[in-house]
């Protein structure tokens, strides 16, 4: 279980940094990838990008 809770970390902390790069490439805009502004701040849920990037990811995978 700690090697998966240090795999999701790396992850988040990979995502996060690749976001900008990501963007240009139109992920984040997606339909289905949600932006509001509460409490002052922005938030984003880009729920198809991380559909997409997950199946990205299986295909890396299968292939390896």
């Amino acid at each position: 279980m700690f090697r998966w809770l240090i795999v999701v970390v790396l992850a988040l902390v990979l995502m996060s940094g690749l976001t900008a790069w990501l963007r240009r490439f139109g992920f984040g805009r997606l339909p289905g990838d949600f932006e509001f502004r509460a409490f002052g701040r922005d938030w984003q849920l880009p729920i198809a990008s991380t559909v997409v990037l997950s199946m990205i990811a299986a295909l890396v995978a299968r292939l390896l």
